[in-house]
């Protein structure tokens, strides 16, 4: 199905919604996104775009604006926290993954620079308006707003684990407590190298990179606790909790975290990647159809895969043929991705003294003697372009 001149309505203005608004308006669509938030800003976060998440990026014609943006980073370091020593590292050369980078952003940067392109390209994108409930029937979608309520042809929930859309394909869901909370904060300065740090511990582990040419250190702390926090990084906690949680890490970490001037904290749930990604009339993208812990830096960029892959369907295939495709195609990615990060929230935390040891002289003599071995292990992951062969197609790209 051609998709010039067709009515697509996105729920979601975050990283995932605004790709897709930019990548189906490319493509002739007539795009509007409905936001909750009053505003599009994030305060207090970072995110990495691995060259997977550039492919696309490059491909929406928005690859000089993030590169001026981000921070290319060099390598990723693995440290271990309570000696502060490094374990290994894994050098992210570009040439690895069609010569794109392996940026270090901030959040806002991000989604200023797609709001701005779905702006351009003639998105209408209306904030502070709440969705209260969606249903699916033989006339379209009824969408239930603050402002009212619309029938629209085609939806996309882009709208995040706590979609409102993805119960109407799949009824609810039990997500449960993984046993891991984790803390979000932003440091002035830190005078960091361009590259991502991931200081491991027993039960615990924090990352760190720079952000906006070094002005800024972002850091993301898991501890595993049976204390229960709610979902959703937007709440408030006491830095000195943060700190107390990671007293024991050795290094510069100590001192880093005592500077934290604020700090949220939410509690990490593992939801169940969705069994159907679309209905007649409606699809999921992003967090709405596999919500991701953060323990492989993917969930940006695996949305921005998705907001593409759909975009790309529905432009060139019969809409029931394309929403199939699109579902087919992108699930085995994600579980894969999803598992993979699953596996790394249990080797930063190996609590037993000889199993730690063990494993870090092994990454340690890998990463010395073969580093380009230990970081092909993300080949796979990293080196995937979604777009490969099919850029021509997104007009204006």
């Amino acid at each position: 199905m051609n998709l010039q001149d067709r009515p697509v309505t996105i729920l979601g203005a975050g990283i995932g919604g605004l790709a897709a608004a930019t990548a189906f308006a490319r493509r002739g669509a007539r795009v509007s996104v409905i936001e909750a938030a009053p505003e599009l800003s994030e305060v207090g976060a970072g995110l990495q775009i691995s060259p997977n998440g550039m492919a696309v990026l490059d491909a929406l014609g928005l690859g000089p604006a993030m590169r001026q943006s981000g921070i290319e980073a060099g390598d990723i370091a693995l440290i271990d926290g309570p000696s502060g020593r490094g374990v290994a590292h894994l050098p992210l050369d570009p040439a690895r993954a069609g010569g794109r980078p392996y940026l270090l952003m901030h959040r806002a940067d991000l989604l200023e620079i797609l709001a701005r392109a779905a702006r351009d390209a003639g998105c209408q994108i209306r904030l502070g308006t709440r969705v209260e409930a969606v249903s699916e029937g033989p006339a379209g979608v009824t969408l239930d707003l603050s402002d009212g309520r619309e029938i629209v042809d085609f939806l996309i929930g882009a709208d995040g684990v706590k979609s409102r859309v993805r119960p109407v394909l799949n009824g609810d869901d039990a997500p449960f407590f993984t046993g891991q909370v984790a803390w979000r904060a932003l440091v002035p300065g830190g005078d960091m190298p361009a590259r991502a740090e991931v200081h491991m511990g027993p039960g615990r582990h924090l990352v760190r990179y720079p952000l906006r040419g070094g002005t800024l250190t972002n850091i993301v702390a898991v501890e595993e606790r049976s204390t229960w926090a709610e979902e959703g990084w937007h709440h408030p906690d006491d830095p000195a909790v943060l700190q107390r949680a990671f007293a024991g890490f050795g290094g510069d970490v100590r001192a880093q975290l005592a500077q934290v001037p604020e700090v949220r904290i939410w509690g990490l749930f593992r939801h169940p990647v969705a069994r159907n990604w679309h209905g007649g009339q409606i699809a999921l993208l992003g967090d709405a159809a596999h919500p991701t812990l953060p323990f492989l830096a993917q969930g940006a960029n695996l949305a921005l895969e998705d907001a593409w892959v759909l975009a790309q369907a529905m432009d060139s295939l019969p809409r029931a043929g394309a929403l199939e495709a699109y579902q087919s195609a992108r699930r085995p990615r994600v579980a894969r991705a999803i598992a993979t990060a699953n596996g790394n929230a249990r080797n930063y935390h190996l609590r037993n003294p000889l199993l730690r040891r063990g494993a870090h002289l092994g990454l340690g003599a890998l990463s010395s003697a073969a580093p380009g071995l230990l970081v092909g292990r993300f080949d796979w992951l990293y080196g995937h372009d979604v777009t490969q062969g099919a850029a021509a197609t997104s007009r204006g790209a």
